[in-house]
This record gives structure tokens, sequence and C-alpha cells, in this order.
């Protein structure tokens, strides 16, 4: 396998762990709220790729460190919890 399709198999395969991490969990990475609480996703295209936020006022911490927001999405970090 060259270095190019590794390179691409494992983009492939964070995209889809973040895919599934949103899909599972049903949660923002940002606030640890249900992503439906702020009525409905908010979707951010982060060089392709889509993460869902629960509302544009999450975007700007996600602007602040997306790789952070990635790895939570990776299952690498664990996700928030929602503040009362």
């Amino acid at each position: 396998m060259t270095m190019k399709n590794m390179k691409i198999l494992t983009t492939a395969a964070v995209v889809a762990l973040m895919l599934v991490g949103c899909a599972t969990k049903g949660l923002c990475p940002i606030s640890g709220a249900d992503l439906e609480s702020m009525g409905g996703s908010f979707v951010v295209d982060y060089n392709g790729t889509k993460v869902k936020l629960c509302c544009e006022g999450c975007k700007e911490d996600f602007d602040a460190d997306p790789a952070k927001i990635l790895k939570i999405l990776a299952g690498e970090l664990p996700y928030p919890t929602p503040e009362e």
C-alpha cells in the first residue's frame, strides 16, 4: 500500500468515526447538549468534513480549537457534560 493510499484510508476512517460519534451520541461536542436541543443541529463544514453542533453559538468554540473537537468526535476525548 502506498503512502498516499494509507493517508486516504486513514482520513476516511477518521471521518467515519466522527460521523458515527455524532450519530450515536447525538450530542454537541462543544456543550454536551442534545444536537436538537436548540431547535435543530447547526452544521459546520471543516475542510470538507461536516461537523454537527447544537447551535451557531458553539461555532466560535469550534473555530478556537477544531482539533480538540475532532478528537471528541473520534472518541479520543470525552464529550463535555452539559451545563445545568
